[in-house]
């Protein structure tokens, strides 16, 4: 998903919401700005920016700036310098703070009044919100707020921002002049060193230095974090998830196939013979429908990330992959940028920021296109259902099983680049130990998880209606152009110049079994991976002859590829070289062209390596 960039406006007094990562800082921002955001990128950096439009209870009108979640003010990665930068004055584009929203976790108040002692340092107004005052008090912890505010010596307004509780006293609050003067900058002989003194002094004169009872998460982590019943867990959901694409995905994918045929049968009926017809029917809606179909499964793919980011489960596969990337070089805070990229690339790479190892950070780029992203899933899909037969072995579906391996094999890719490069490069072999906060488990909200399914949907139909239609309108005019001759006995897609084209193009494809339609879908393929099934579709509806009707692509393939074809296809797909939005991210987040360039050459040798294996081995076993 590429980011959304836009213009802020840069007047009127500037409000920053500070805390440590999953403090609910953002609920609290959405909650304040409810739907008056804008997302936009730092001046000279990549690191996305949040920006909203606060009304106060007096109505007026504040900017309010969601930084990147920090645990202190010596910044360790991209994300957290801007935080410093900005809260600093050293922001380029973006004036210094006007008052500080910092949000405190009341679960955690040992760490999270670290960082509050040391924004105050910097002289800033502060007021505070103490948020999930509702959790901590179910775990036995009472915090009083007004105590509180006594000791920091500023105001503090309790907080549950998932239910908008105590957003109004924070409105209210910030119409009240006195809280737009700051204090004084600390002294110098106020080091940073003394703030786990002065919060251990806070906490007893709050009586809250008292240990915590095991909570419910902790004996669950017993569980889940076992090194071998932990790791087993893991691998059982990750499988099921990749069953439950095929398995449930099957009846919305035949209801949405079935509409398409209905609708290009219906303006076929309608429309009179010609080359309009020839754009709506075999262009439009052959195109954009065989991709169209494939919504399904990617929608049940991120029904499970959400639900397992929501839940709180995604940090603990982190730490338990930890020893496992650590043996290629990496730790197992890369694990979350490589989830994401199972989505997307895009995102994957931009939540690499969170990195502070910048050797981690390129490498953890240069692999995360090897995880298969939404956008191969319609490819995958549509040769799995065309040469996979529907059966169960040892009680599990056959497609699923071959979904689930195409999966590993990204992964393994991934896991042998990363291997490669912690042999090859010196400080790829240094130990970087782990730590990373883990997060209370919750139940999933409903709600967010269908706002996140909804966003999900509305970008991959705006694809399909954007550039996905564009890339196929695009194909059928190279397809249709020039007309054939007078006399010509061929299909018409032949004498075009996306005939010529597919032709020249199979010469260099033809080693790894790929077609002369294969190796013309692949190049709008480029632009985005789901594309090369709506080229597909287009191609082969423009290559019917006489009278034939433009068939469903699954069943045509199937009667026109060999089994080694489509084999080759899937092995060059886990390995496909990336399409031009993801490449262009990579160059936004290293400033340059040099990893892009590296990026595409390693991935285009190794898709066009495995696919040359694999048609070869595959024909000496038959299946030519």
């Amino acid at each position: 998903m590429a980011e959304s960039v836009v213009h802020v406006h840069r007047g009127g007094k500037l409000v920053a919401l500070v805390g440590n990562p999953n403090c609910g800082k953002t609920a609290l921002f959405n909650g304040l700005t409810g739907s008056h955001q804008k997302v936009a990128n730092y001046a000279g950096v990549t690191v996305e920016r949040k920006e909203g439009r606060l009304l106060t209870a007096a109505g007026k009108t504040l900017r309010l700036l969601d930084l990147p979640g920090t645990y202190s003010l010596h910044p360790r990665s991209p994300d957290e310098r801007v935080t410093c930068d900005v809260l600093a004055g050293r922001a380029k584009g973006e004036k210094r703070p006007d008052l500080v929203i910092c949000v405190l976790d009341a679960t955690n108040l040992r760490r999270n009044l670290r960082l509050l002692l040391a924004v105050r340092r910097m002289g800033l107004p502060v007021v505070v919100a103490l948020n999930m005052a509702d959790l901590a008090a179910r775990r036995g912890l009472h915090v009083d707020a007004e105590a509180l505010s006594a000791q920091l010596g500023v105001p503090v307004i309790r907080t549950v921002a998932i239910h908008k509780e105590g957003l109004d006293a924070l409105r209210a609050l910030l119409d009240q002049p006195e809280v737009w003067h700051g204090g004084p900058v600390a002294a110098p002989t106020e080091a940073p060193a003394d703030d786990h003194r002065t919060v251990k002094t806070m906490l007893e004169a709050l009586k809250l230095d008292q240990d915590l009872p095991t909570l419910p998460s902790d004996r669950v982590d017993q569980v889940l974090l076992h090194p071998v019943g932990g790791t087993a867990i893991l691998a059982v959901l990750l499988f099921l998830l990749f069953q439950a694409v095929f398995s449930w995905a099957e009846p919305p994918k035949d209801l949405i196939e079935a509409g398409v045929a209905w609708l290009g049968q219906q303006a076929g009926g309608a429309l009179p013979e010609g080359w309009f017809r020839s754009l709506i029917v075999d262009g439009v809606i052959a195109g954009c429908g065989s991709v169209l179909a494939f919504l399904p499964q990617i929608l049940i793919l991120f029904f499970f990330i959400l639900v397992l980011e929501e839940s709180g489960y995604l940090p603990r596969a982190a730490l338990l992959l930890d020893r496992l990337m650590g043996s290629v070089g990496l730790s197992g805070r890369s694990f979350i940028p490589l989830l994401s990229s199972f989505a997307c690339a895009i995102p994957g790479i931009m939540a690499t920021r969170s990195i502070s190892n910048p050797r981690d950070r390129l490498v953890t780029i240069l692999i995360a296109p090897l995880m298969t992203c939404s956008a191969r899933l319609p490819v995958y899909a549509l040769l799995i259902g065309a040469f996979v037969p529907q059966r169960e072995v040892a009680g599990f579906e056959l497609q699923g099983l071959v979904l689930f391996g195409l999966y590993v094999a990204g992964i393994l890719g991934a896991l042998a680049v990363a291997w490669v490069l912690k042999r090859f490069t010196q400080t790829g072999r240094l130990v970087r130990p782990l730590m990373m906060e883990l997060p209370s488990y919750h139940w999933p909200h409903p709600r967010s998880i269908a706002i996140g399914l909804w966003q999900r949907a509305v970008v991959f139909v705006k694809r399909v209606g954007g550039i996905i239609l564009l890339l196929t309108v695009a194909l059928w005019l190279l397809a249709s152009f020039p007309a054939p001759p007078a006399g010509a006995t061929g299909a018409p897609i032949q004498y075009s110049v996306a005939g010529w084209l597919g032709a020249g193009l199979a010469h260099v494809f033809e080693p790894i079994g790929f077609n002369w339609q294969i190796s013309l879908a692949l190049v709008p393929g480029l632009a985005a991976r789901e594309v090369a099934i709506g080229a597909l579709g287009t191609v082969y509806a423009l290559s019917a002859t006489g009278d034939e009707a433009a068939q469903a692509l699954a069943p045509l393939i199937a009667q026109q590829w060999s089994l080694a074809t489509a084999l080759s296809l899937l092995a060059w797909y886990v390995f496909a070289p990336q399409c031009i939005a993801t490449l262009a991210a990579v160059k936004r987040e290293t400033g340059g062209y040099k990893l892009p360039l590296i990026m595409t050459g390693y991935l285009f040798g190794l898709a066009y390596a495995a696919a040359f294996i694999t048609y070869r081995v595959a024909l000496a076993l038959g299946a030519g």
